[in-house]
């Protein structure tokens, strides 16, 4: 018989899902294993309410953790070892309802002109002006950058997904603007 862990990654991919949360749900069963100190195989109903209040409670995870942690172990018992437990079924964690931190303008302008760099000046202000996320930032290439039609490819997009978007430098001032021009052309 298979171990827990190539069960649970079988499964996973199976289910199409990606690296990254196969990496997050594992995670959440091994807390689970290292809480009891036996496989999970183990692990009563009971116990496993016991560990999501202690949690909550004790631990006090934040919404999203305990989502991710119910998320995790509700697919483990569901798919692998096709348990059907009342505590699955209830599982919920809170929506947490907060405003992203947006900068207006000046505060934009501000940031960039403390760069110092002409490097890092084109990519902080390419990468606010298209709002990519931090992992679609370290995936960016010059190559992905269509200047004639302004457009830049992003790659590892969410989702693992790939697509275009606009390339607007429209945080730059007038007089860098012209020198992010010459220093894109002189790469």
């Amino acid at each position: 018989m298979k171990d827990w862990y190539e069960r649970m990654i079988e499964n996973l991919q199976l289910n199409g899902k990606g690296e990254r949360t196969q990496q997050a749900y594992t995670r959440t069963l091994r807390m689970l294993i290292d809480f009891y100190s036996k496989t999970p195989d183990l692990v009563t109903e009971g116990e496993l309410q016991d560990y999501f209040l202690h949690r909550k409670n004790v631990s006090k995870w934040s919404p999203k953790t305990m989502r991710i942690c119910y998320c995790g172990i509700r697919f483990f018992y569901e798919h692998p070892f096709q348990r059907d437990w009342h505590i699955l079924g209830i599982l919920r964690a809170q929506n947490e309802h907060c405003l992203p931190s947006v900068l207006n303008v000046e505060e934009v302008k501000r940031i960039l002109s403390c760069v110092n760099t002409l490097q890092n000046y084109v990519f902080l202000s390419t990468v606010y002006s298209c709002g990519l996320r931090l992992q679609e930032a370290q995936y960016l290439e010059v190559s992905d950058i269509d200047s004639k039609r302004m457009m830049i490819h992003v790659h590892q997009r969410k989702g693992a997904r790939s697509s275009s978007t606009h390339a607007a430098i429209a945080t730059a001032p007038p007089a860098r603007s012209t020198k992010l021009k010459s220093g894109y052309k002189n790469r």
